[in-house]
């Protein structure tokens, strides 16, 4: 017992020592020294019975900051945020204070963090209100976003220890929610390593198959791959270029997806590995060597045009950049080589945050457009929040293509996107009046869908609005949430104009409109709303004649039904 807390001490002072190393590139000693205070005097603040549970809180709060600084790659402002959670939520120092002393952008990321702690702390189920209100507070600040990746990865990797239940909650959350937000966001390595743990506390005897099976195989895998790369290492020499070469086996979530997706055997999954080729380039050489990589290993091994991804001319928006290329080498076996540099191989290992550390741009601002239109879409009041989740995921996990304007601008989209997804992109007007487009100087349908590459043209008409069948014919959930409000504002519309037109007809006939008697009509008719059924007048199902004189036969009715019972009671 007295050994596990001595080991705990010890991994404690070497986590803060990293973390205070970190955070004097910022700040100085003076300042630390209060973060120093702060934490002391929120400790102090519970009795011996509680002291015990917040220190295990801030010791928690360290291991998130490690990974934050480590393996996400964020900043001071962040991390530090991440430290002073605890004490600043439980009112042992303000948010004011906060932005006095280190600075209003650890103030700002404070805010979102006690905001998630709000929600977060309810143990919300996936498809609730409350987590689409979670997924929201997320969804404001991107640096946020990263924090609360960096702790559901320490939850993961911590959750052996807890119970079963609670790792299959965690699980649904990485799937649902932090997997795919880390590969929006570039994290790769991250959300290989979620994916693979959630599959391994849903279903372990799947994890623990492929695990043995890639163990096994691992001695003849290593050998084909060493064969593979030798003779490459020998052409790259004569380069004279400064490089890295390796290979990596894929993640067993990966190829547990190959075996579901494929129905194959183990044994007859032949790219389980991927090589890769890391240049030392300066910036302004990077592409021209990448691109010389590339023409020496197609001139010594069979490429596959088909398979060639080009992320060094156009990268994603993540920030990714990298030459994939797919060969084939020995045994007539396909072997995906992929070329980059190390600046590239940071940020494909580190995400957006390793790119604005090269880039050097603000931090918010590269992905506010994306955090935009998931806030319309969650926010949008007329989406179930089975659907509201799904178009979340999707966007998330989207793969890319890029088009052009005629004027020579380019546009990203999701893979399977429409000439209707382009124009909602560009502007909601140029969406709801686009009757048709061209692609490459052809006329298409909205329906077509785009490829990479294409030069696209909108086509308008000022009679043109949304249909209902356009909700089908589009990828984006900015288009789904515009196109469902529209719908429904047009809706609204239609039903203002069929009051009117039975008001008046009515008034026409010289009928006086009893609303209860009208009521009456509506649910013998078995309309559920009223909404329901002046919306079939405008659209012309019911002839507003037709409904005038059932009313009139109602009422008729009804007449005769008070005299026949006065005439009783007489």
């Amino acid at each position: 017992m007295h050994d596990d807390i001595q080991i705990r001490r010890e991994e404690f002072l070497l986590h803060y020592k990293k973390v205070y190393s970190f955070l004097r590139e910022k700040w100085d000693i003076k300042t630390l020294f209060l973060m120093k205070n702060i934490l002391k005097e929120f400790l102090l603040s519970y009795d011996e019975s509680k002291v015990g549970e917040m220190e295990d809180e801030i010791w928690c709060d360290l291991r998130t900051a490690i990974i934050a600084v480590e393996e996400v790659g964020l900043k001071q402002s962040a991390v530090l945020a991440i430290i002073l959670l605890h004490p600043v939520s439980d009112g042992a120092y303000t948010i004011d204070k906060c932005s006095n002393t280190f600075g209003e952008e650890t103030a700002i990321i404070l805010r979102g963090l006690i905001k998630i702690r709000e929600f977060s702390d309810k143990k919300s189920a996936v498809e609730s209100e409350n987590y689409i209100k979670l997924l929201l507070s997320i969804a404001e600040d991107i640096r946020v976003v990263f924090i609360m990746i960096a702790q559901h990865l320490r939850l993961m990797r911590e959750a052996k220890s807890t119970t079963v239940n609670e790792r299959l909650n965690l699980s649904v959350e990485s799937t649902y929610l932090y997997a795919p937000l880390a590969h929006r966001l570039g994290l790769y390595a991250i959300k290989s390593e979620l994916e693979d743990l959630s599959l391994k506390y849903t279903d372990r005897e799947t994890y623990d198959f492929i695990a043995r099976k890639l163990n096994e195989t691992k001695r003849s895998r290593d050998r084909y791959i060493n064969e593979f790369i030798e003779p490459v290492k020998e052409r790259l020499k004569s380069t004279g270029f400064n490089y890295e070469i390796k290979g990596r086996t894929k993640s067993i979530f990966s190829i547990y997806n190959k075996l579901k997706k494929q129905k194959i055997e183990f044994e007859n999954i032949y790219d389980l590995f991927a090589i890769r080729v890391i240049l030392d380039a300066p910036e302004e050489d990077e592409k021209a060597q990448c691109w010389q990589v590339y023409s020496i290993i197609t001139d010594m091994y069979q490429p596959n045009p088909k398979r060639l991804k080009d992320w060094l001319s156009i990268p994603k928006s993540n920030g990714y950049e990298s030459l994939h290329i797919t060969v084939m080498g020995a045994n007539s076996r396909w072997v995906e080589v992929q070329i980059r540099t190390k600046r590239m191989d940071a940020i494909a290992e580190r995400g957006l945050a390793a790119h604005w550390k090269y880039k050097g741009v603000k931090e918010e601002s590269t992905l506010d457009g994306w955090l935009q239109s998931l806030r319309e879409s969650l926010e949008n009041s007329e989406t179930n929040l089975s659907q509201k989740l799904n178009d979340f995921k999707l966007d998330l996990y989207e793969e890319e293509i890029f088009v052009f304007t005629p004027k020579g601008d380019l546009f990203k989209l999701p893979k399977g996107a429409t000439i209707l997804d382009f124009a909602f992109s560009i502007h909601s007007k140029l969406g709801s009046t686009c009757v048709s487009g061209k692609v490459n100087g052809k006329n298409v349908p909205i329906k077509h869908k785009l490829k990479s590459g294409d030069q696209v043209e909108i086509n308008t008409s000022s009679h043109q609005s949304p249909k209902q069948d356009w909700l089908s014919s589009v990828v984006t959930s900015k288009a789904r949430t515009k196109i469902r409000q529209l719908l429904k504002e047009e809706a609204s519309k239609q039903v203002d104009i069929a009051k009117e037109t039975l008001s008046r007809r009515m008034k026409n006939r010289k009928i006086e409109l009893d609303d209860s008697l009208l009521m009456q009509l509506i649910k013998k008719l078995r309309y559920k709303t009223v909404t329901d059924f002046f919306a079939d007048i405008a659209n012309g199902k019911n002839d507003v004649n037709w409904v005038i004189d059932r009313y009139l036969e109602m009422g008729n009715k009804e007449q005769e039904l008070k005299e026949t019972h006065a005439s009783i009671s007489a």
